[in-house]
């Protein structure tokens, strides 16, 4: 630590270790009172420091800093929200802070998905500059329709629907998802480059991600690009039992299967995942430009993949 940023008093240092030593690198404003309150008298600090205060010294110090996260218009949004009509999320960053800190401190009891995930497992070199973060909608009745050959060509003749509830901060997008209720279903901690540890799903749950949602990985070509980084990682009896827990409509096992082949997996895998059954043509994303059938997979695949 540079002599400018040693605190000055006994109490300031040892709110600056405290803060100094935590896991968690990303705050909101109320837990610094938490904090405080919990540790004031560990720290011998005086009884009229306020959370604010508290806040001040750590920035004064050259520790902590404001981090202020626009709403943003999605890409595809016709009409931009007038700036001053825009709302801003305030976080304070410990250190170094990472995006990936910074995403998951967006939603109590979020965790990061898709390309972030894809990202924190290893299997791209790219630094994305967006981030997913993943609140799960709260538990509904659920009825599993008839799946009809007319209803899946209708479905995916459509652009693959997207999030607009996106927040700008610095170089990176934030792009908050609401997925279905799963139970965190398949989520760990994962540590970031700050040392702090976030939610976020786990290897094979992140593959099935990609699958349902490819723009949210970057598109078909960095799905399948992941695929061929996790072969050797995955567990297809993982990939399967999630799948089943999941409980999607779709044949979502036909595309995994695909991308398997692709990525080199031995026959006896890839049969495994043909025993769900190829009862329906399939797509292996929405609105495909030039596509081309699969017939093994019954799939219908982007021709240039």
């Amino acid at each position: 630590m540079s002599p400018r940023n040693r605190p000055g008093s006994s109490w300031e240092a040892k709110a600056f270790a405290h803060f100094e030593r935590l896991p968690k690198k990303v705050f909101l404003r109320t837990e610094f009172a938490n904090i405080l309150h919990k540790h004031a008298d560990e720290w011998e600090a005086p009884r009229s420091l306020t959370p604010s205060r508290l806040i001040t010294v750590l920035q004064k110090r050259g520790a902590l800093r404001t981090i202020r996260l626009k709403l943003s218009r999605a890409i595809d949004a016709p009409d931009e929200t007038p700036s001053e009509n825009r709302k801003v999320l305030t976080r304070f960053g410990w250190g170094n802070t990472s995006p990936y800190s910074v995403g998951a401190s967006l939603r109590s009891g979020a965790y990061l998905s898709h390309a972030s995930a894809v990202f924190l497992h290893g299997l791209t070199d790219e630094l994305p500059k967006t981030i997913y973060v993943n609140k799960e909608q709260s538990a509904k009745a659920f009825r599993s329709p008839v799946l009809t050959q007319d209803a899946i060509d209708r479905a995916f003749k459509n652009r693959q629907r997207r999030s607009t509830y996106i927040f700008d901060w610095d170089a990176y997008r934030f792009v908050l998802l609401s997925g279905k209720n799963t139970n965190r279903l398949e989520v760990s901690e994962i540590k970031t480059d700050d040392g702090s540890v976030v939610s976020v799903t786990k290897l094979e749950r992140t593959l099935i991600d990609i699958v349902v949602r490819p723009l949210y990985a970057g598109g078909v070509f960095e799905v399948a690009k992941a695929y061929v980084a996790a072969k050797g990682r995955l567990s297809a009896s993982t990939l399967i039992a999630t799948l089943r827990k999941l409980e999607y409509v779709y044949p979502y096992h036909q595309a995994i299967g695909y991308y398997l082949e692709r990525a080199g997996l031995e026959q006896k895998t890839l049969e495994r995942f043909r025993a769900l059954g190829l009862r329906h043509d399939f797509y292996l994303a929405n609105d495909i430009a030039s596509p081309q059938y699969v017939p093994q997979w019954r799939l219908w695949v982007p021709k240039d993949l």
